[in-house]
């Protein structure tokens, strides 16, 4: 029986052999007492790559959306945020149970622009939840990986600078809109007083996220990673897995992205499925599952075949490609997920 592969997300790849090697060779002290020299060089590298005074490692992706979030709000504060956006979706609630906060869904597909923030934003009178924060999500996950060019980016930090607000990039796949754009993650990043960046999605690190920001913002956002129970101790054997992504899995994120085209282009035009190529932007692939078929009876029958697949909602399939799956893999997911919509 062929091997099983795993598109469920680009979260699931387990570190390579010389990643291992960096971790099992990893210079370590308690970083808690700030004494990890390698965390301490891998918050340097962030901060450098972003272009910022100072990064934080955390524990997860979350956690670093979360921290960040609350270092920029107030309780009864209103934070907006584009359709879908994990930091809502995906994080269990943190920012309403943690930092008090409320959220309010700017329409779209997860991309939103000022006009938008202009019209959602209320002011500080005694009766509304004032609106302070803007999260944008690059790329957007849930969005099919939909990719925020720079000049939209433009558009809504002018409009939330202009009504005095403060704004987040929830990064956690900054790496692959970089690549995708041809644009630094540095000029992304410009303009946004908080950052969180992830090593484990697509870059391939088996843990960690980072928060990057000015000294100031840190220092309060370093106080939330202990509150929320981040501080880690000997966390260099995990900043050691970072180190070796950022510098050896970066650019070959552009692999990952060429083998999701492949996949919906063989899946384009399948009957029971639909899936626009060219919406295909970095490595997720969204696809529409037409009646009488379902999502999860899809994912159960490649499930049985050894490809592992995503149902999000009862129609829609994702699947995800990264550093654990070649061509071939790809190849076989579509001739696998084909046959199981053409005999439902």
């Amino acid at each position: 029986m062929a091997p099983e592969i795993d598109f469920r997300s680009d979260t699931v790849t387990r570190p390579t052999a010389a990643m291992r090697q960096a971790i099992a060779s990893a210079e370590v002290g308690d970083d808690v007492y700030g004494e990890d020299p390698t965390v301490r060089r891998l918050e340097e590298m962030v901060a450098e790559l972003l272009g910022t005074e100072a990064a934080l490692f955390v524990p997860s992706g979350t956690m670093a959306n979360q921290i960040a979030l609350r270092a920029l709000t107030r309780p009864g504060e209103e934070v907006l945020i584009g359709k879908d956006a994990h930091c809502w979706l995906h994080e269990s609630g943190a920012l309403a149970a943690l930092a008090g906060a409320q959220t309010q869904v700017l329409p779209g597909d997860g991309r939103f622009d000022g006009a938008a923030v202009r019209e959602a934003y209320k002011p500080a009178i005694s009766y509304l939840s004032p609106t302070t924060v803007v999260a944008v999500e690059n790329t957007h996950n849930m969005g099919g990986g939909a990719v925020w060019p720079r000049a939209a980016i433009d558009d809504v930090l002018a409009a939330a600078r202009a009504l005095g607000m403060a704004a987040h990039l929830d990064g956690a796949r900054l790496w692959n809109a970089a690549v995708a754009s041809a644009t630094s993650e540095r000029v992304l990043a410009a303009g946004f007083d908080t950052i969180s960046v992830c090593l484990s999605k697509g870059l391939g690190a088996p843990a960690g996220s980072m928060v990057a920001a000015s000294r100031e913002v840190i220092t309060r956002v370093h106080r939330f990673r202990k509150m929320y129970g981040g501080g880690m101790r000997q966390a260099g054997v995990l900043a050691a897995a970072g180190l070796y992504a950022l510098t050896h899995h970066r650019e070959r994120l552009a692999d990952d992205h060429a083998n999701a085209r492949v996949l919906a282009e063989r899946l384009a035009g399948v009957p029971g499925l639909e899936v626009d190529p060219d919406r295909v932007e970095t490595n997720i692939v969204m696809i529409e599952v037409t009646p009488p078929r379902s999502a999860p009876a899809l994912v159960a029958a490649c499930g049985e075949r050894g490809v592992r697949i995503s149902a999000i909602t009862p129609r829609r399939l994702r699947l995800v490609t990264h550093l654990d799956v070649d061509r071939a893999a790809c190849e076989r997911a579509a001739d696998v997920l084909t046959t199981a919509a053409r005999s439902a």
